[in-house]
């Protein structure tokens, strides 16, 4: 059993056990979220869309952490100027644990 949940403006592929990471949400490690909007749910071959979501559906996950993600670096540079900038970013993000998919 999968559903394709919307999190945060985004869409993901979750079942039943998964860890994923998604942008950073609000709350507390250990705290229970339950995300409505289910776009598609398939269990054992039949395979429910929904006209945006399912009806009656929904994922229920539990708060893991709050975490940074990986340094990305970027840069200009702008040749015979002598003009160079350069920046780095680290995007935050949730780490969830998808507990139960109802449907």
């Amino acid at each position: 059993m999968y559903a394709i949940v919307e999190v945060a403006g985004f869409q993901y592929r979750v079942e039943q056990e998964q860890v994923i990471q998604v942008p950073l949400l609000e709350g507390n490690e250990g705290d229970s979220l339950t995300f409505d909007r289910v776009l598609l749910l398939e269990n054992d071959g039949s395979v429910r869309v929904g006209t945006p979501t399912v009806d009656g559906a929904s994922v229920t996950a539990e708060l893991m952490s709050h975490g940074k993600g990986e340094k990305i670096n970027a840069g200009r540079f702008l040749r015979r100027k002598d003009r160079r900038r350069r920046w780095g970013h680290r995007q935050d993000y949730t780490e969830i644990k998808i507990a139960s998919i109802q449907g």
